[in-house]
């Protein structure tokens, strides 16, 4: 892969260090369901970011399939629709492979921008699939919730990526 001038080589990811964050992402979304909001249609879904990223990053590693997964795991945790979360997980899981290689093009702050209508398309899937059931519409605030899952969007970044990053160390016969 041809990489952009002044980026950063990467070392390989620690699939153990994959599965760690997306079960933290998924215990902290667990917690946060139970805190103080509750289940809140304004609380951003650090899962669905974390998935995300991991998609975008690691597509061979964390696919579609791991996306349902988690998705069962917090329909049951939340005890709503069965199939709702994994259904929207998928969905943005899909979307994300699919723009991938081009979304690691640009910086991370307008990969958040183009990572907005992933959220925008979950979070639209996992109401359609509430209101056919028969469940009440959340309010407008739910509008909020993608919006501040793409303000994450940097944050998880430099939060995911930095065991990755190599020290700078200047050497004359290494470039790399």
């Amino acid at each position: 892969m041809i990489m952009r001038p002044g980026q950063q080589l990467l070392l390989p990811v620690n699939p153990l260090f994959i599965w760690g964050s997306l079960i933290a992402a998924m215990l902290l979304n667990m917690v946060q369901n139970m805190g103080l909001w509750g289940r809140a249609a304004w609380t951003p879904d650090v899962l669905a970011v974390v998935l995300v990223f991991w998609t975008v990053h690691q597509p061979l590693r964390v696919s579609i399939g791991a996306a349902f997964v988690f998705g069962l795991l917090m329909d049951a945790h939340q005890g709503g629709l069965l199939g709702q979360h994994a259904m929207s997980y998928t969905v943005m899981s899909f979307f994300a492979i699919t723009i991938h290689r081009r979304l690691l093009w640009f910086t991370v702050p307008s990969q958040a921008a183009q990572i907005l209508p992933l959220f925008v398309a979950a979070h639209g899937v996992e109401l359609v699939l509430r209101m056919m059931a028969g469940g009440a519409f959340p309010g407008l605030w739910m509008l909020m919730a993608p919006l501040l899952e793409s303000a994450l969007w940097p944050v998880v970044s430099v939060m995911l990526l930095a065991p990755q990053r190599r020290a700078p160390n200047p050497d004359a016969n290494r470039p790399l």
